[in-house]
């Protein structure tokens, strides 16, 4: 058998991975592929290389396989390993692979596609039927100290830190977002939900020259940090007792009476995307990044009679270079948007953390830079 290339430093701490169950578990405990096989480097495939993971965001949807077991069709049966948002250092490559080296420092793309069905084959992978999509059940996610994954999708960031190389997954949705809604210069934009997607979302919509931009959210701790990223931006705090015609009129006000152009809606929830709806001009888009629940009535008429684009998004393809070159050249910086960092093995204080609005927490970050 083929042996992979010899690792740039012997990794000497054992391989360990972030669980949950279908009881709701959270916890720490030891992970594939072994150190063993890390240091001899036996476990690689073809096209693969070994990943030291060095930094890790925590998503909202791993905070919901953990605490609600699934996402639509997508269920927690099993022991599970979270963690889809990563980068680390190349530690070992299989003898098939040319294009990376050991001490190459990448960013996981988390996707393993079949490269034969037609999305694969048309450039939409991301509609791959039969992705393997890491961190969703029952694919084992990148919460973990080392990893083995196609070189292919481990994309090369320089000196980026390990922190950014790991943000350009949220990133990575909002350029898929921002090039299929086609926001323009001078179009009236709002962002629906403050969270991490639409922070980031926030920040795009700026960079192409949307104007101006209103961001809505329940929560005014997040309003205020979306003012401090972007001192620009209009907010607008969204009450329970509106209705999504109410919602609508007041995002228009925010705006001084401008109707949207296009709505990146960014929560999923029925009456966000109803309230983006009503705040959109005749002939406007309202384009959903949230994942929400698996039936959502809409004001149809309102669709129809104001000819509103109704689109969906269902993760990204072809993403990684572009947003590496947008953190590289400084047009999109992401560093306010993590509030917390955490060694991988207090994992779950992490988690807690990310899953409590009380801490203030925007984007927590996992590590193991040693």
């Amino acid at each position: 058998m083929t042996t992979a290339t010899e690792t740039v430093t012997l990794p000497s701490k054992v391989n360990i991975g972030v669980y949950t169950n279908p009881k709701h578990d959270l916890w720490v405990a030891d992970a594939q592929p072994t150190l063993e096989t890390v240091q001899k480097g036996g476990s690689l495939k073809e096209g693969e290389v070994t990943v030291a993971i060095r930094s890790t965001g925590i998503c909202g949807s791993d905070v919901h396989f953990w605490h609600a077991g699934r996402i639509g069709p997508m269920v927690v049966e099993d022991t599970h390993i979270l963690g889809h948002e990563s980068a680390g250092e190349v530690l070992a490559v299989h003898p098939s692979v040319k294009s990376l080296k050991p001490g190459d420092r990448v960013a996981i793309e988390p996707n393993i596609i079949c490269h034969e069905c037609e999305p694969c084959l048309t450039g939409r992978y991301n509609g791959c039927e039969r992705v393997q999509f890491l961190s969703t059940p029952p694919v084992p996610g990148l919460l973990r100290r080392y990893v083995n994954h196609p070189a292919v999708l481990c994309h090369k960031i320089g000196d980026m830190s390990y922190e950014d190389g790991s943000l350009l997954e949220p990133l990575s949705v909002a350029l898929a977002a921002m090039q299929r809604a086609e926001v323009r210069l001078g179009d009236p934009v709002v962002v629906c939900g403050a969270g991490p997607i639409g922070l980031v979302t926030l920040l795009c919509c700026r960079a192409a020259g949307a104007e101006p931009i209103v961001i809505t959210d329940i929560d005014e701790g997040r309003l205020k940090f979306a003012r401090e990223l972007v001192p620009t931006v209009k907010t607008h705090k969204v009450e329970f007792s509106d209705t999504p015609q109410q919602t609508g009129e007041k995002i228009i006000a925010a705006a001084e009476g401008e109707k949207m152009a296009v709505a990146m809606e960014c929560t999923g929830v029925q009456s966000s995307v109803a309230g983006a709806i009503w705040a959109v001009k005749f002939g406007g888009k309202v384009f959903v990044t949230g994942v929400g629940k698996d039936d959502m009535t809409i004001p149809f008429a309102r669709v129809n009679t104001q000819e509103v684009d109704l689109i969906f998004q269902y993760r990204y393809a072809n993403t990684w270079p572009r947003a590496i070159r947008l953190v590289k050249s400084g047009v999109i910086d992401m560093k306010k948007l993590v509030t917390h960092r955490f060694q991988l093995e207090e994992a779950v204080q992490a988690f807690e953390t990310a899953s409590n609005p009380r801490t203030g927490a925007i984007k927590v970050q996992i590590q193991s830079l040693d």
